[in-house]
């Protein structure tokens, strides 16, 4: 949020004698952080108890409004506390309290060189303080009403800056006066305000909506505790595209792999993507692998997409190239989650796991156990065995952004076993509220799929609660992650044709 404000009275440039009205005038403009102007904020005045309301161009006025006090003398400024003119050096005044009238002026410098307590109305020659020729500025006060000018003068007055003219005197601020700005969707914000003569240019921050469990789309981050400060983890290895780590997860030693940012800043959150091999691969084959149907850039291709550096990438060893430890493996992913918070600068609200076969079914095991702490999970042919689930898992009812991509031909994890049995698991935890406050049943929702043997169709379900996105994507394909739309690996492909990364790069992005 940004505020800009312009005081319309200063030390160093004072108004001169003002035709304006009002005892105090307050304008300015609510918008929002892209500058557009917002309609309908309610502009509220504390102290004074004055309120506008923004036009269609988000401006606003507020003048004062008080009882006439001085109609009789000079019926132009009824609005005002009081009346000053100054003609040729003379010093016209008048009020109705019984207040006196503090006279000050100051040189150009700043420096006081006159100060006189008058008492009612009348007139005052002001050459009985002031002998000296030069530019100077005055101040004239009943109790918080105030009002400035300049004048000029030539050692006689012949000449005067605003001569002919008179002006209101101007309230001050009330002690702790502030103002107040409400609008619907944005966070109320209260400025303090030592003048009552001020133009506001005030942007607001949206509103970020609450919830039980999850976070709002495109939330702000949720910076770690390891922002600013120093990482103390320490590598073993440095490896080409990253460096290797170790971690104690019960009596057994870890390895996981991490591929910084170039410009990393310890003091922005960053995007936090856990990449997990499938079986006979190992988390290495992430940092540095030459190419290959199952590598063909790190990460699952989502590093090469990372174009402004907003990630920072990581990928798990498994022991004996299996996700088969069940709660070993969850504590590993666990601790070195929480290994990185405590280190980097991470957005804790945006940690995405992927994974291909056995990388897959441990991501899908993952992403049921680890919602708090998991954004969303995109998986390659996951397979409805070989999950494992911690027994009395407290998540199992939460929901879970998810995003599958499978070959109708798989061999070896059934498409239709995934279809019929792991996506309506998902869709189930998933579904939306209508309407009426009841749920709606997405487990019964189809996906659209390919037909044919080339091409293929990604399907973002309708009946699940938007911030919990669930798409299904289809290819006529066998087992392998790098799908493709001309047909069969064996038929003149290469692994560059794939557009599962810019898919996955996107669904990440949402958020």
């Amino acid at each position: 949020m940004s505020i800009k404000i312009s005081h319309l009275i200063s030390t160093a440039s004072l108004l001169a004698f003002c035709s304006i009205a009002s005892a105090y005038t307050i304008t300015g403009s609510v918008s929002d952080n892209q500058g557009k102007a917002i309609k309908g904020a309610s502009v509220n005045l504390l102290k004074e108890g004055k309120t506008a309301t923004t036009d269609d161009q988000g401006k606003f006025t507020i003048h004062e409004d008080e009882k006439d006090t001085t109609d009789a003398i000079h019926p132009a400024f009824k609005n005002s506390v009081g009346y000053v003119n100054i003609n040729n050096g003379v010093l016209s005044y008048s009020q109705s309290s019984t207040q006196p009238v503090q006279v000050k002026i100051f040189n150009s410098l700043g420096n006081q060189v006159f100060k006189k307590k008058l008492q009612g109305s009348g007139t005052y020659d002001l050459s009985k303080g002031i002998k000296a020729q030069g530019t100077y500025f005055a101040q004239v006060s009943v109790g918080s009403a105030k009002q400035n000018f300049k004048f000029t003068t030539d050692g006689s007055f012949s000449s005067t800056f605003g001569a002919q003219s008179g002006g209101a005197l101007l309230k001050e601020a009330a002690k702790d006066e502030a103002i107040r700005f409400i609008a619907e969707g944005f966070d109320t914000l209260t400025i303090p305000l030592g003048t009552l003569d001020t133009t506001l240019d005030v942007k607001l921050k949206k509103t970020e909506p609450t919830y039980k469990f999850g976070y709002a789309l495109k939330n702000s981050p949720t910076p770690s505790k390891g922002c600013g400060t120093n990482s103390t983890l320490k590598a073993v290895q440095k490896v080409e595209n990253g460096q290797k780590f170790q971690i104690k997860v019960g009596s057994d030693t870890r390895d996981y792999f991490i591929t910084m940012p170039k410009n990393y800043d310890n003091k922005k959150p960053y995007k936090l993507l856990f990449a997990l091999h499938c079986y006979g691969s190992r988390g290495e084959d992430f940092v540095h692998h030459a190419a290959d149907y199952d590598h063909p850039t790190p990460y699952y291709g989502q590093q090469v997409l990372d174009k402004n550096g907003d990630y920072i990438f990581v990928s798990l060893d498994a022991i004996g190239g299996l996700w088969n430890k069940g709660q070993v493996d969850h504590d590993f992913f666990a601790q070195t989650l929480t290994a990185l918070n405590d280190n980097l600068c991470i957005d804790t609200s945006r940690v995405f796991i992927t994974g291909f076969s056995y990388g897959a079914m441990f991501s899908y095991s993952l992403m049921q156990d680890m919602q708090h702490r998991v954004r969303a999970a995109a998986t390659y042919a996951v397979a409805d065995y070989n999950i494992w689930l911690p027994e009395g898992n407290n998540m199992k009812e939460q929901p879970i952004t998810w995003m599958n991509v499978h070959g109708k031909n798989d061999g070896r994890c059934n498409y239709n076993r995934a279809k019929n049995s792991a996506l309506p698991r998902i869709l189930k935890r998933n579904a939306k509220i209508d309407e009426d406050g009841k749920r709606v049943e997405a487990e019964k929702e189809s996906p659209e799929e390919v037909k044919g043997n080339s091409g293929h169709v990604c399907y973002d379900f309708k009946d699940v609660d938007p911030r919990f996105p669930v798409k299904w994507c289809s290819w006529p394909g066998d087992h392998q992650w790098t799908a493709h739309d001309t047909g069969n690996m064996d038929v003149g492909w290469n692994w560059e044709q794939t557009w599962v990364p810019e898919e996955v790069h996107k669904f990440f992005e949402q958020f």
